[in-house]
C-alpha cells in the first residue's frame, strides 16, 4: 500500500554533462542545490552577488554576471542556468524608484514594499531569457519554484506570492521551448508532507530534503555519462571526508595522497 503521491518529472528537453559549468540564481534554495552539484564536482556559479528572491532581482543578477564575464574576457556563458524564484515582493527605493536587491540595512521608511504581478514576473524573467539567449543560443533555462514559506507575509500571504511565482513559471514555460519546470515546491508539499523535513525553523527544507531533491532531479537532468561520473565520484568524495583520529600520521597522509590522485584520474577521463 503506498501512502503518499509521487510528483511527476517531465524529461528535460537537454541533459547536464559531466563537469558541466552551471549557473544557480535565486533564493537561498538555489544555494542549497547549486552546493548540491558542487559537492558532486559540477563547477557552478552560485548567486554571484548574493542570494535573490524575486523575478527582477534575478534579471539584475544575470545582466550583471553575463557584463562580468564579458569584462572579464569570457564571452561564453553556462549553457545551463537554473532558476530558483522565492518570492513576487520587492523592495523599491522611494528617492530612485528602482528596485533594490539588497536593502542593505538601510532603514526600511526608505522603501516601499510592493507585490509583482504575473505578468510583471513574466516580464522580468522573459528578458533574462532574452539576455541568456543573445549570448549563447543554445542555452537551457531551469525554473524552480522555492518551497521556503515566507512567515512574515502570514501563511496565507506566502501561498499567494508562490501561486503567483508558480503561474509566472508556467508562463514563461509556454513562451520558450528551452525553458523547462522543476517541481521542487511540488516535491516538498506533495511528497514529503511532514515538518520532519524541515529545519527546526519549520520554515526550510532539510538536507535531507535537498538530498532527495538532488536524487530526484539527477534522475531525469543527468546525461547517462554525468550519472557515471557521480557514481564514480562517490567512494573518492567519501575518502577526502573521512575524519582521521590521527591526521598528521603517514599512514593517514598516505591514504589521503591515494585519494587525491584517484580524483585527478577521474577528472581526467574523456566523459565528455
Amino acid at each position: 500500500m503506498d501512502f503518499r503521491t509521487i510528483v511527476d518529472i517531465p524529461r528535460p528537453p537537454f541533459q547536464i554533462e559531466p563537469l558541466e559549468e552551471i549557473l544557480f540564481v535565486g533564493s537561498c534554495f538555489a544555494d542549497a542545490i547549486g552546493h548540491r552539484f558542487d559537492e558532486e564536482h559540477f563547477p557552478v556559479t552560485v548567486n554571484p552577488f548574493g542570494v535573490m528572491y524575486n523575478p527582477a532581482s534575478v534579471l539584475h543578477t544575470v545582466k550583471k554576471w553575463i557584463a562580468q564575464r564579458q569584462e572579464e574576457g569570457r564571452g561564453d556563458i553556462s549553457r545551463v542556468v537554473f532558476i530558483t524564484l522565492g518570492t513576487n515582493h520587492v523592495y523599491r527605493l522611494k528617492e530612485t524608484g528602482e528596485i533594490v536587491d539588497n536593502c542593505q540595512k538601510r532603514p526600511q521608511n526608505l522603501f516601499s514594499e510592493e507585490e509583482l504581478s504575473v505578468s510583471e514576473c513574466v516580464d522580468y524573467l522573459a528578458q533574462a531569457v532574452e539576455e541568456l539567449l543573445r549570448r549563447r543560443a543554445d542555452a537551457h533555462i531551469v525554473v524552480t519554484v522555492s518551497p521556503i514559506r515566507y512567515a512574515k507575509y502570514g501563511f496565507h500571504g506566502s501561498q499567494l506570492s508562490k501561486a503567483t511565482l508558480l503561474m509566472a513559471a508556467d508562463e514563461l514555460c509556454r513562451r520558450y521551448e528551452c525553458v523547462s519546470y522543476f517541481p521542487a515546491y511540488e516535491i516538498v508539499l506533495d511528497e514529503l508532507r511532514d515538518y520532519r523535513f524541515y529545519q527546526p525553523d519549520m520554515l526550510h527544507p532539510s538536507q535531507q530534503t535537498v538530498d532527495y531533491i538532488w536524487e530526484r532531479l539527477s534522475e531525469k537532468y543527468l546525461s547517462p555519462l554525468a550519472k557515471q561520473f557521480v557514481n564514480d565520484w562517490q567512494p573518492i568524495k567519501a575518502a577526502l571526508r573521512h575524519k582521521p583520529f590521527h591526521p598528521d600520521s603517514d599512514e593517514y597522509l598516505q591514504f589521503l595522497a591515494q585519494a587525491r590522485k584517484k580524483e585527478a584520474e577521474l577528472l581526467s577521463r574523456a566523459y565528455k
